[in-house]
């Protein structure tokens, strides 16, 4: 028997996991991979085969939830062509599209899925809308879209009692001259 270096002798073999869940199986080769990389054609397939195109993953992620988080535009126009819920929620986080784009600053993506009835008002399980998403991670041309866009937003509280506001003036104080827009309007 070999040595490999560890304090004991495995017979020269680094035990490897081999197994997979049936639900990584079927994520690896389902529609929810091919939007999450990217994959447009791939994504295609899969529709044209009969794949619901809201079908959700183990987590009820859709395929639209991967390819907006990632930023694949085209796979997110070919997705919402076929019908996907642009208000889609997760299970347990309640957690939809429009929560992914804000919280990444795809500001065309987001656009996109507002063209496509998706509801910027809609809360997740903290009970955030886009614009908490996108105040959290300071993302001053998605916050300056939202706050010009959907003012009503600004004063919605989560479940801390914050405004979208309040994340900027702790995290980004720099942008909370995107605010002022709403001032002048009222």
């Amino acid at each position: 028997m070999t040595n490999c270096g560890h304090s004991h002798d495995c017979g020269g073999h680094t035990p490897l996991s081999v197994t997979q869940t049936m639900d990584e199986m079927e994520f690896e080769r389902g529609i929810w991979s091919a939007a999450m990389n990217g994959e447009t054609h791939e994504v295609e397939k899969h529709l044209k085969r009969g794949v619901c195109v809201n079908k959700e993953d183990s987590y009820g992620f859709t395929a639209l939830h991967y390819s907006v988080r990632n930023g694949h535009m085209e796979v997110s126009r070919v997705l919402l062509h076929y019908g996907a819920n642009s208000n889609s929620q997760t299970r347990a986080g309640k957690v939809t599209p429009v929560h992914r784009a804000a919280y990444k600053g795809h500001l065309d993506l987001l656009k996109l899925l507002l063209k496509h009835g998706a509801k910027p008002e809609m809360v997740d399980a903290d009970q955030k809308n886009a614009l908490h998403k996108a105040a959290e991670n300071g993302h001053s041309p998605v916050v300056n879209y939202l706050v010009t866009s959907y003012s009503h937003l600004v004063g919605c509280h989560d479940n801390q009692g914050k405004t979208p506001k309040d994340y900027i003036s702790e995290r980004f104080p720099n942008l909370l001259h995107l605010f002022e827009a709403v001032k002048h309007n009222r």
